[in-house]
């Protein structure tokens, strides 16, 4: 049953009906049988051709495994920094600058009058940790537990995102410390509801096609604007998480999609300290 290209379908589980085959061989001529007749056909031991075949890999599910989900997310994080990555981080950058001489105008318009503010409370509870957080593990421990070869890529695609998107996040707010706009904090630059938001929007949308891609961005367009609402931000740190989302999303799902180039790997292991006082975690990339 084909599945419809809608954002419910990210909650349901589709099980595939496990259909039973038996299976025949024929056997070799008898020695002992007449010119042109054959042993009667016999049944195959299933139970032993089982234990003998190598486990089959879900059909769909390629490189989005539990096994590697480590060096997947190494990879993504690289990923976003590939030089397919430049015109569109380019073109993000060269709009979240244009937008900066508009910081001013939008924060008045926000604030002068308290426009939205039920949105502006949605937004920020829908766009948060205390929900994304729990969604996203909550659609990925379904996907594992789903048949759905496209909900399973999906929901691990949208973890994946989510947390490229978080750390990158994190990184340029505390290397940057932008003054909120309410002068709450230095954690303005960039916005991480908006980059949660537009990540997952992205995931969606080279999944599930136009429509729920229309759609899931729509949602994280106003996820962003809830923030200038809120006096959390300003237009110039919304555009550089719709931005940072926008490819971590686009990256996850190239990346985790591909097999990896020759020679190109990322690796976590444990290394002990030379002088034999300690031990601490290695990380290894290579091209």
């Amino acid at each position: 049953m084909k599945a419809h290209s809608t954002i419910p379908t990210l909650v349901a589980l589709l099980c595939a009906p496990l259909c039973g085959a038996q299976v025949f061989e024929e056997s070799p001529f008898s020695e002992s049988a007449s010119a042109g007749s054959e042993a009667p056909v016999r049944p195959l031991d299933l139970a032993a051709l089982a234990e003998a075949a190598p486990p089959v890999e879900r059909a769909g599910d390629g490189r989005r495994t539990l096994g590697r989900f480590f060096p997947n997310l190494g990879r993504n994080l690289v990923g976003v920094l590939s030089p397919r990555n430049a015109a569109p981080l380019a073109f993000g950058a060269a709009l979240t600058g244009a937008g900066s001489m508009f910081d001013g105008r939008g924060k008045r318009y926000f604030t002068q009058g308290g426009r939205a503010e039920e949105f502006g409370k949605i937004g920020q509870t829908v766009g948060g940790m205390t929900f994304m957080g729990p969604m996203t593990a909550g659609l990925f421990l379904a996907g594992r537990a789903s048949h759905d070869t496209r909900f399973r890529a999906a929901t691990y695609d949208v973890l994946q995102a989510s947390l490229v998107a978080g750390a990158y996040t994190t990184a340029l707010k505390l290397g940057v410390g932008r003054e909120r706009p309410d002068g709450s904090n230095r954690l303005s630059f960039p916005s991480g509801h908006t980059s949660h938001a537009f990540a997952w929007a992205a995931v969606l949308d080279r999944h599930y096609g136009r429509r729920t891609g229309v759609a899931a961005y729509a949602v994280a367009g106003l996820i962003g604007v809830s923030r200038m609402e809120r006096n959390k931000h300003h237009l110039s740190d919304v555009l550089a998480g719709a931005t940072l989302g926008w490819l971590a999303g686009r990256t996850v799902v190239r990346e985790d999609g591909e097999a990896p180039a020759d020679g190109r790997r990322f690796t976590l292991a444990p290394v002990a300290d030379p002088s034999g006082s300690g031990v601490g975690l290695g990380v290894s990339l290579s091209f």
